[in-house]
């Protein structure tokens, strides 16, 4: 069983982690499926959802953000090369980057959007728009530019998470350190250690 002594996050961190990794996978599972889903009813209320889950992310990524710099993060095994944590800094840098980035960009293209749909969060709070976008003249090419950026960030955001989950088993089953075990809620700790044990 892992020692009580592994340095690992918080439960907010962990619950905050969790929460906005299972959100995204699934708000690009979405978006991805949107070609596919004629106009209709179901399709409007998927892409209200999705905005409502977008918007969500957003602001549990600004949570999760003023924790991190509120709570120092718990120190890289010694045994890890300096190349490797350099590399982690800078993923976990892209990473937030990309959280921000891709809520933002989905915002400000149904804030540009030429037919005005209004933003209702869950069908119960009504979000606003961001300033200036709608009055643009421009706004239809305004809003597809943001819609481009916002798909183009949906598979760098997709490549990150995918190095991100590649680089944690790769710690847990080759490198066999505890990096993966300081994000993971303790009752799953032993699970996890005993399936490092049958590889």
């Amino acid at each position: 069983m892992r020692s009580t002594l592994t340095p690992s996050y918080t439960r907010t961190a962990m619950a905050l982690h969790w929460l906005i990794a299972l959100a995204i996978l699934f708000m690009l599972a979405l978006g991805w499926s949107f070609d596919f889903i004629p106009k209709g009813e179901t399709k409007f209320f998927l892409f209200q959802l999705h905005k409502s889950i977008g918007i969500t992310i957003l602001l549990l990524s600004v949570m999760r953000l003023g924790w991190r710099l509120s709570h120092r993060a718990p120190p890289l095994p010694l045994t890890m090369p300096l190349w490797e944590q350099k590399a982690a800094h800078i993923g976990h840098g892209l990473l937030y980057l990309a959280m921000f980035a891709m809520p933002l960009t989905g915002w400000a293209m149904v804030s540009a959007s030429p037919t005005h749909i209004p933003t209702i969060l869950f069908g119960i709070l009504p979000w606003p728009a961001l300033p200036y976008l709608p009055d643009l003249q421009n706004n239809k090419e305004v809003s597809h530019n943001f819609g481009k950026a916002h798909g183009l960030i949906a598979y760098i955001l997709a490549a990150l998470l995918a190095g991100h989950v590649l680089a944690a088993l790769k710690h847990h089953f080759i490198a066999r350190d505890d990096i993966l075990l300081r994000m993971t809620p303790h009752y799953c700790a032993p699970f996890l250690e005993r399936l490092r044990r049958k590889v």
